[in-house]
């Protein structure tokens, strides 16, 4: 194959999007990445806007093709923040709300109105009944949104998570399509039956006219409008961003634990073709590649990232992630401040939308650099909660080694006491941004540009962190951390 051939990664996350171009030895020929807006309307709402996210993905994939030279694509593959719900009239293309948002918590009344049917939700779905997945944004904006009401009476309604969303306007309004790794998180597919499922759409009042057909994962999505890209290019591979990042860093393989850290924390395992039952984990759907399912544990922390951007834009106590690394460094232990950065409730394995945030352990020496180690430690605490739900949760499933990605992996501080707090080796991965590698992969995997062996060739981690803290310590660490939460939950209530 010629050298110049790539395979091309649209990587639409939750603060921008990066479109990334991939040779056949896994070097990167060319990328380029814009941010878009976040809108907070009210205390624990978020949005994006539609027409921007589009508008910032059409000028990445622009600015890569220019690079590239549009002759040398094989083929796009996509992947998404997943369960962000987006709202469009079908005959103009134009979206009638703003996207809310995974890490939205409006909808948390009417979860607890549904509460009755939280088992038959779990059982057919593997996931808990929370304003985190599509469903109650979906009922919302048709409840409370005049706009999106008379289009689902005029039958021109569409409803997609961000990958759908990207597809219709990549391909000029042709396809309305999802895949189960995406469409498992909408809280209306069945992964048992792998199938949108008539009681659950029931029981959230929603119409099946309105939701993306679902292809297997490493399918053709169409051919993007050469409008757009001065050539039709085959769309082939679509996966949720987590399942992605599992897919980079090889989870067919036996064993392999991974955690994403980006505006949350995603630490998922593959189960095989088997569905497991957890009570404070999700079960989801992994890939279907092939008519195959393959499916997954995932735990879901809503924020991790999203905390130093905290510091950094409300706290204004750093002008940069960077900065974080050696303020942590700078004192010789946490001195007792704790950060619950329950920003936007609590996920995996608390489920707590009423959380809030807290800093804890506060004095008159207290400084900047505690606040900004303490947030960098509640990233490697959560990550523990996770592991050790799994852990119980999944049978025979002992991890030696924890696979990463992420922009925050890139503070060495932060792996380090990550391996401390697990008492596992950490492997970094060379590319942080393995979503996007993800995307390439099944993408580049199903239209003959690698097979699996020449894929798995090509990731290497770029460092490992072993444990050198004790056990006695770290453990009077994380104890003091499961004190610290327990006084953050159910905040809101009181």
């Amino acid at each position: 194959m010629n050298k110049d051939k790539v395979v091309i990664s649209i990587d639409a996350g939750t603060t921008g999007i990066r479109t990334m171009a991939f040779r056949k030895n896994g070097t990167v020929s060319a990328k380029s990445y814009s941010e878009f807006s976040q809108i907070y309307p009210q205390p624990g709402w978020v949005e994006h806007n539609p027409i921007e996210i589009w508008n910032v993905a059409k000028k990445t994939i622009q600015d890569v093709i220019e690079q590239v030279g549009i002759e040398n694509i094989v083929s796009i593959g996509i992947t998404n923040q997943r369960e962000t719900t987006v709202v469009w009239n079908k005959d103009t293309g134009k979206s009638l709300y703003n996207a809310i948002v995974w890490q939205c918590r409006r909808t948390t009344p009417l979860c607890n109105k549904l509460s009755e049917y939280q088992d038959i939700v779990k059982e057919k779905t593997g996931l808990v009944l929370d304003p985190y997945f599509s469903a109650t944004k979906i009922k919302w904006l048709i409840d409370n949104v005049d706009a999106v009401k008379r289009h689902l009476k005029k039958g021109n309604l569409l409803f997609g998570t961000v990958d759908s969303w990207v597809i219709w306007n990549l391909t000029g309004g042709k396809i309305h399509a999802t895949e189960p790794s995406n469409a498992s998180r909408t809280l209306c597919y069945n992964i048992r039956d792998l199938k949108y499922d008539t009681e659950l759409l029931k029981i959230f009042g929603l119409k099946l006219e309105i939701f993306p057909d679902v292809k297997d994962s490493n399918s053709c999505f169409g051919y993007t409008n050469n409008k757009i890209t001065g050539k039709d290019i085959p769309i082939i591979g679509v996966l949720g961003d987590q399942q992605a990042s599992l897919f980079a860093h090889g989870g067919w393989e036996d064993g392999v634990v991974k955690n994403t850290y980006g505006t949350g924390l995603f630490i998922m395992h593959s189960t095989g073709d088997k569905i497991a039952k957890t009570k404070n984990l999700v079960s989801t759907v992994a890939w279907k590649v092939d008519r195959k399912a393959t499916y997954a544990v995932e735990g879901a922390v809503f924020v991790a990232g999203t905390c130093i951007q905290w510091l950094r834009d409300n706290l204004k106590i750093i002008s940069s992630a960077k900065e974080t690394e050696s303020m942590a460094k700078s004192i010789s232990f946490n001195e007792g401040v704790y950060f619950v950065p329950a920003l936007a409730g609590l996920g995996t394995p608390y489920w707590d939308p009423t959380a809030r945030g807290m800093i804890i352990g506060i004095t008159r020496q207290t400084t900047p650099s505690h606040i900004a180690r303490a947030a960098l430690e509640s990233m490697a605490y959560q990550t523990k909660d996770v592991i050790e739900e799994i852990k119980k949760s999944v049978h025979g499933s002992q991890f030696k080694v924890l696979r990463v990605d992420g922009g925050a992996t890139k503070n060495n501080f932060l792996m380090q006491f990550q391996a401390d707090i697990l008492g596992m080796k950490i492997e970094r991965a060379a590319l942080t941004e393995a979503t996007a590698l993800g995307a390439a992969a099944i993408s580049g995997i199903s239209s003959g540009f690698w097979n699996r062996k020449e894929f798995l060739k090509i990731r290497k981690p770029d460092n490992k962190f072993e444990p050198a803290m004790s056990k006695t310590e770290s453990n009077k660490y994380y104890l003091k951390w499961k004190d610290a939460v327990q006084r953050s939950l159910e905040w809101s209530t009181l």
